[in-house]
């Protein structure tokens, strides 16, 4: 009877990781899954309770691997919010690129729908909130609904440009997968120019020194 291993969430990743690639299908069964790499039933349910989980957890953990590598750089903690999102996508899209295979196993029969995937919820959850505590600038107006909707469109339209991101990636066949860094490039620059709201900001102040000098001459 083999003996069984010390198991954790890291190990039961990558052993169910192989056991996709190898053989193109979910295990049978979590007690064959644990039977097949030495160690307890039991132990698989104190991390994950289906193997629906894992692959959850999988794409939350590419967020988490890409946020520590992120963390360690002291470049990255001056960069200002544009130069952070784009050091997180090129880092993101390295953590993917090295697990390819399974991305693609996974993803590649829903890349026409990926916004709603289940399986991406985790990753979107932190990706939005990761979005959210950039300080990325929005228009100031003392108004907590409109804020609220502002920084909802935000997240939003965030998410939506990364999962826009992982289509194009998915289907890049250019070497080194050059065209989608150029395409995260040009998408992240082109979104902060878009949200460069200086001239709103500038005509804003503007109406409100002609109204303010209205009304004292008036």
């Amino acid at each position: 009877m083999a003996k069984k291993s010390a198991i954790s969430e890291s190990k039961i990743i990558e052993q169910y990781m192989g056991h996709v690639l190898e053989h193109g299908k979910n295990p049978s069964s979590v007690y064959a899954f644990a039977k097949t790499n030495a160690f307890e039933e039991s132990d698989f349910y104190k991390f994950f309770a289906s193997f629906d989980a894992i692959e959850k957890g999988i794409f939350t953990a590419f967020y988490q691997n890409t946020i520590k590598i992120l963390e360690k750089s002291e470049d990255y903690k001056i960069f200002d919010a544009r130069n952070k999102l784009l050091g997180f996508y090129y880092t993101f899209f390295e953590n993917l690129t090295a697990n390819r295979s399974y991305v693609t196993h996974v993803l590649d029969k829903y890349k026409n729908n990926l916004k709603g995937l289940q399986i991406l919820n985790g990753l979107k959850n932190h990706f939005t909130n990761y979005v959210g505590a950039l300080g990325i600038q929005m228009l100031d107006i003392k108004q907590e609904q409109f804020e609220k909707i502002q920084e909802k469109a935000l997240k939003e339209s965030a998410w939506l440009q990364l999962i826009v991101t992982m289509k194009f990636w998915l289907e890049d066949t250019s070497p080194a997968f050059e065209k989608t860094d150029i395409f995260i490039e040009k998408s992240v620059n082109t979104t902060f120019d878009v949200l460069d709201i200086t001239p709103i900001k500038s005509v804003l102040d503007l109406g409100k020194f002609l109204f303010k000098e209205k009304f004292q001459m008036n």
